[in-house]
């Protein structure tokens, strides 16, 4: 592959020496357009050939031979009490600033409706013993979560049909106390009081909430919700598609400590870089089918693949890259024990404690996962971490 690559950057600068034509237009020049990346500017077949062959398949192999400096554990944490001492589908996980790891589950099986298990519990993270479990009763199908800089719990509930406990985002203290639920019990809607099946959270530090929406495959409603931290809703911005500001099923959302908005646009085998007014920035490819995003105060992201290798997006390895959210280089590659397995495995979700060990949320196999740094690694979340260090807005 290596050599392929080296005929192909030899081809584009001789084929681009003697064509003489313009340079192409900067994907940036105007972020307000809906449309895929173009090339506008170049017209000859063979440059146009030879660059899809790098994009396609440099990406591919860099992203799919990182090395990975990670001993994996799994699986790992004491269980919540009920369903027999065992995790239901693992949907999150994500260290606080108190030291603890708080996860998030589906009670029993894929599904909390009608069940009497906790779907959130507390971990220590030095011995994984279960400190305590939270929830129990208020959700029906639980996705996201995302502890903010003031170490409170936000989950989202992405509903089951019209069960009371969907289409929710809720906000809990760090020891468990529901603080405020926002949109309607199982209504899915569009009214400014109202969520469709919302998958992510984020809280700025100015305590502004972003909600990723949308998590049927095709369908109608993908977007980002923007509220204030009192839930009055502020702006929404996108809809389903391909384009710059187009999503598809969004999965997942990260702040970096510039504050711009890093979006699993998983359908789109993507992740959108935003800013906080819905204004595009950049698209990545590199980390492959992007199911969760985590990013810490050194704006290190992890992102985790959990639907690559299958027809959707074929050639990549499922499993966790951890890269730099300024750079895009992807570092590392935490190859999953199914990375070619066509069926959905592995993580989903992501999330790192403040020791640098990194968690993955493991929905069909229902387990935590956790990859331990060959040394102690602190590190903070990017709007958590009160010592100056993140400044996410």
């Amino acid at each position: 592959m290596t050599r392929l690559l080296v005929v192909v950057a030899l081809f584009l600068g001789t084929e681009i020496g003697m064509t003489q034509e313009k340079e192409p237009t900067p994907v940036r020049q105007n972020p307000n357009i809906d449309r895929p990346i173009s090339n506008e500017g170049t017209t000859s077949p063979l440059v146009d050939a030879l660059q899809k062959l790098v994009a396609v398949y440099g990406p591919i192999t860099y992203s799919n031979d990182r090395p990975n400096p990670y001993t994996r554990i799994e699986p790992w944490g004491e269980a919540p009490p009920g369903n027999n001492s065992e995790w239901g589908a693992v949907t999150g996980a994500e260290g606080g600033p108190d030291g603890v790891l708080y996860v998030l589950h589906r009670c029993q099986s894929n599904s909390c409706v009608d069940r009497p298990e906790a779907p959130l519990v507390i971990l220590d993270t030095r011995t994984g013993k279960r400190l305590g479990t939270f929830g129990e009763g208020l959700m029906a199908f639980p996705h996201g979560i995302h502890v903010d800089f003031e170490g409170n719990v936000w989950t989202t509930d992405t509903g089951k049909g019209a069960a009371p406990g969907g289409h929710l985002v809720r906000k809990f203290s760090p020891d468990g106390e529901l603080l405020m639920t926002l949109g309607r019990p199982g209504l899915a809607g569009d009214a400014p009081d109202q969520f469709r099946e919302p998958t992510d959270v984020v809280i700025a530090r100015d305590g502004t909430l972003f909600v990723t929406e949308g998590h049927v495959k095709n369908g109608a409603h993908s977007r980002l919700s923007k509220l204030a931290p009192d839930g009055t809703l502020i702006a929404r911005y996108g809809m389903t598609g391909q384009g710059h500001l187009q999503l598809s099923a969004p999965h997942a959302i990260a702040l970096d400590t510039k504050g711009r908005l890093f979006i699993a646009d998983r359908d789109n085998n993507r992740i959108m870089i935003w800013d906080q007014d819905g204004n595009y920035i950049d698209q990545w490819t590199q980390f492959g089918r992007p199911s969760g995003i985590y990013i810490d105060h050194t704006d290190t992201i992890y992102v985790a693949d959990s639907e690559s290798w299958g027809p959707e997006n074929p050639g990549w390895k499922k499993g966790i890259r951890i890269g730099s959210a300024m750079t895009g280089q992807v570092h590392y590659f935490l190859e999953d024990i199914e990375a070619r397995d066509f069926a959905h495995s592995g993580a989903e979700a992501i999330g790192v404690d403040r020791h640098g060990n990194v968690y993955g949320g493991v929905v069909r196999r229902q387990m935590l996962e956790r990859h331990e740094p060959q040394a102690e690694q602190r590190t903070l979340g990017a709007t958590w971490n009160t010592s100056g260090g993140g400044s996410g807005q």
